[in-house]
This record gives structure tokens, sequence and C-alpha cells, in this order.
């Protein structure tokens, strides 16, 4: 899936971006380069990558401010890279339409993992497949019907809404906050405890073994995020 991907790195260290284009190139990807959000923004309208690699630090806009406003016009997958560790800055990333996060130093293999689940996620999503599979899972989102290694799973109404919302966002970090405003509305979006709980819920009936989660994992202080195969 990642090959001939084209991917453009916005980073002010020449280090990472040397760093990253040959790691990258070593896995077929395609690269593109630029060190100031400006120059990002203008090379994301011009060569139409299939996915950005952002640091935050940017030396004339913050990184959060560079992915609203290429969110105004392009859904392209965001993958922050950055040294904030913070949960605020990571859900501010996250919220403001970042796809991922990860934070410096890193390892080349957990680059690669979340680089692919983002753009696994958007081909999924552009393809607009009804039926969605990842291990022992299946959710048929046109008929509402769940089941796991072949049995029916039954589900609340507000546990379907859950794993929906997952499903249509599948390899993509969900903040609380995200999760509670689109599950429960604007009033609820800081009853982070009442999340847990539903979280937990659908976790005994979704995961084949709940106390060692797969498919639904935390991020911790930050959301929750539904694995693809």
């Amino acid at each position: 899936m990642a090959d001939g991907a084209s991917i453009l790195v916005i980073d002010d260290e020449p280090q990472i971006r040397r760093y990253l284009r040959v790691s990258l190139e070593a896995h077929d990807f395609r690269i593109h380069e630029a060190a100031t959000a400006k120059e990002g923004l203008r090379l994301a309208a011009l060569e139409k990558p299939d996915l950005v690699i952002l640091d935050l630090g940017l030396p004339d806009m913050d990184g959060q401010e560079a992915i609203k406003r290429l969110r105004e016009w392009s859904n392209v997958p965001v993958v922050v890279l950055s040294v904030r560790a913070d949960e605020a800055d990571k859900i501010a990333a996250l919220d403001a339409g970042a796809d991922d996060y990860v934070t410096k130093p890193f390892g080349t293999g957990e680059l690669l993992a979340r680089l692919r689940a983002a753009l696994r996620h958007t081909i999924g999503a552009a393809a607009g497949q009804p039926v969605f599979t990842s291990g022992l899972l299946r959710v048929d989102l046109e008929k509402r019907q769940v089941s796991l290694d072949g049995e029916t799973v039954k589900l609340s109404p507000k546990e379907y809404d859950l794993l929906r919302l997952l499903v249509q966002h599948a390899g993509k970090v969900l903040t609380h906050q995200f999760i509670l405003r689109q599950v429960w509305g604007p009033a609820h979006e800081h009853d982070v405890q009442y999340l847990r709980v539903f979280a937990r819920q659908l976790r005994q009936k979704i995961e084949a073994e709940p106390a060692r989660p797969q498919l639904l994992l935390t991020e911790p202080g930050v959301g929750y995020r539904l694995t693809l195969d």
C-alpha cells in the first residue's frame, strides 16, 4: 500500500529531513521536503502528496496553525513528528486536524507503522466501503451488524454509535473531546470518565481478550484508536 506513495516532510531540521528521506525512500516512498510552514503549504497544494509529516516547532508558524490552514482545503493525512510530548500539545494538534502524533526521538519502525495506518485509513475512507474488518471483528455499517469471529455481537445504541465513529476513522487517533462531541453532543465533551466506561464495555464485546486489547487501543491521556489489519 505504501508503494509509490508520496510524502511531504515539513521540518526545519536538515538532519531530520535527511534521515527521513533515506529511511522512507528505502521503503518505496517518494519524498518532498520543506523547511517552513509557508513552503510546506505551497508544496502541499502543488504536489498533492499522499501524506504530510509535520513538525510543530517551525520557524515561521506554529505547526498547529499550519494544520488548521491545510485543513481549510485538504484532507491529506497529517502525522505530527515533534519533540513536544505534553498531552495538551498532542490533543491540540489532533483536534486541529492531525491524524496521528509521534514524539521525537522516534523509532523508524513505529513511524512506518503510523504512516501505513494513516494511508490505509485514507484509502478506506475514499473507497467508502460499508463493511469494516480487523482481526476477528466485522462491522457492516449499512446493515448495522457487528460480529466477532462469526458470532453476532449485540451492542446498545450508544455502544454502536461509538464503534461506528471509531470505524469511520479507523487507524486515526480520536481525542476524548472529539468522540464525546460526536457521540454524546457538545454538552458532554468533558465527560471523559463516562467515555472510559463505554470504551471498557465495548472492549468486553469486540475484543477476543478484553484484558489484552488488540483492536480498541488507548492513547494515554489523549483518546482512542481502532486498529486496522
